[in-house]
């Protein structure tokens, strides 16, 4: 299978969020999460003061833009092409351009492998997030996202969460 890269499609000027929320559903629908990895609006806090009060706020970095990350083929390529609000890749004609390591860096996207040494199966504690001091049994891996699915209790049922490789550790 081919490698997962990142690319920029232009939307309608407000249509992000909407655009990120209907690619989204189609890759729910059409069962391509191991093809379309990620879909992204980069975001950036932003302080502002107002009558000498002062908020913060988030604000889209690209506004127009979304990520995505993505195995370019055909279909992938159909499915984000003709969603709402997508007027198409960047890059020259009808040939989108993936974004290089070094574009990706400033806006905090790593793209380095982390190898674990834990597996499907293994008891882990969360060590970081939201879910900081949970153990729970892997039940399933993504390396594209680098991320790992356990079971937390929530509410009195088992309930299933994704966690970051790095909030992870095995248990002896």
């Amino acid at each position: 299978m081919a490698e997962a890269k990142w690319y920029v499609v232009h939307t309608y000027s407000g249509y992000e969020n909407k655009v990120k929320a209907n690619i989204d559903k189609a890759i729910e629908n059409r069962h391509l999460e191991d093809q379309i990895l990620e879909v992204r609006v980069p975001m950036q806090d932003v302080t502002e003061v107002k009558d000498g009060v002062r908020k913060t706020s988030s604000k889209k970095m690209f506004p127009g833009y979304v990520l995505i990350n993505m195995v370019m083929n055909d279909v992938t390529w159909y499915v984000v092409r003709n969603t709402r609000g997508v007027t198409g890749f960047v890059g020259p004609g009808s040939k989108p351009v993936p974004l290089t390591d070094a574009e990706m860096r400033p806006l905090g996207i790593k793209a380095e492998n982390i190898v674990v040494d834990f597996g499907e199966g293994d008891t882990v504690a969360v060590i970081g997030g939201v879910w900081k001091d949970t153990v729970g049994v892997i039940q399933s891996m993504n390396h594209n996202k680098q991320s790992v699915t356990i079971n937390v209790e929530l509410f009195g049922r088992e309930t299933p969460v994704e966690i970051s490789f790095t909030d992870v550790k095995k248990m002896n």
